[in-house]
C-alpha cells in the first residue's frame, strides 16, 4: 500500500510543511528546486548540509496516460492523465514530508543521532552526497567478499 496515495494535500502545502518542520527542529537554511525528472530539497542543520532528491513521475508514463479493461489498453483523455500524474506527484511530496519529520523526531527523542538518520543525504564538499559516494564502494566490498585495507599498500 502506497503512503498517501489518495492525498488531496497539494505539493506546495507539503513543501511548506517540510519547511515549517525544519524550522521547528532548528534548521538554519532551506531551499528547493525542481526539473521534470526530480525535485530537490536541501537544508542545513547541526552543521551539515542535507539534500533529498525526490524522483518525479514522468507525465507521459503509461500508468497515467493509459488504462486497461480486460486485455485491452486504452488511452486516457489528457485531463484525466494530468489528474493521475498530479496525484502521484502529491503522494511523493507527502512521503518526503513524512520521511523528514520522522527522522527529525527520532533525533529529537534520542532514538537516533542526526548523522545516523541523515548520513546518506549529507552533502560533501564536492557537491555529492555521502550515499552516492559510498554506494559504489559497498558494491565493490561485497563483490570482493572482503573488507578493503585501512591503509592501501601497507602490509601487516
Amino acid at each position: 500500500m502506497t503512503y498517501a496515495k489518495d492525498t488531496s494535500v497539494t505539493s506546495e502545502s507539503s513543501r511548506a510543511e517540510i519547511e515549517r518542520t525544519l524550522r521547528r527542529y532548528g534548521a538554519s537554511s532551506f531551499g528547493y528546486g525542481w526539473n521534470p525528472a526530480s525535485a530537490v530539497v536541501e537544508f542545513e542543520a547541526q552543521g551539515r548540509r542535507i539534500r533529498f532528491t525526490l524522483p518525479m513521475p514522468a507525465r507521459d508514463d503509461p500508468a497515467f496516460t493509459t488504462y486497461k479493461q480486460g486485455s485491452r489498453v486504452f488511452k486516457r483523455v489528457e485531463t484525466e492523465a494530468v489528474k493521475k500524474w498530479e496525484q502521484a506527484t502529491r503522494q511523493r511530496w507527502r512521503a518526503l514530508a513524512l520521511c523528514i519529520k520522522a527522522k527529525l523526531e527520532a533525533v529529537e527523542c534520542g532514538i537516533s543521532e542526526f548523522e545516523a538518520e541523515f548520513l546518506a543525504n549529507i552533502v560533501l564538499p564536492d557537491g555529492s552526497t555521502v550515499g552516492s559516494w559510498v554506494r559504489p564502494q559497498i558494491e565493490e566490498v561485497y563483490a570482493m567478499n572482503r573488507m578493503p585495507e585501512l591503509l592501501p599498500g601497507v602490509v601487516e
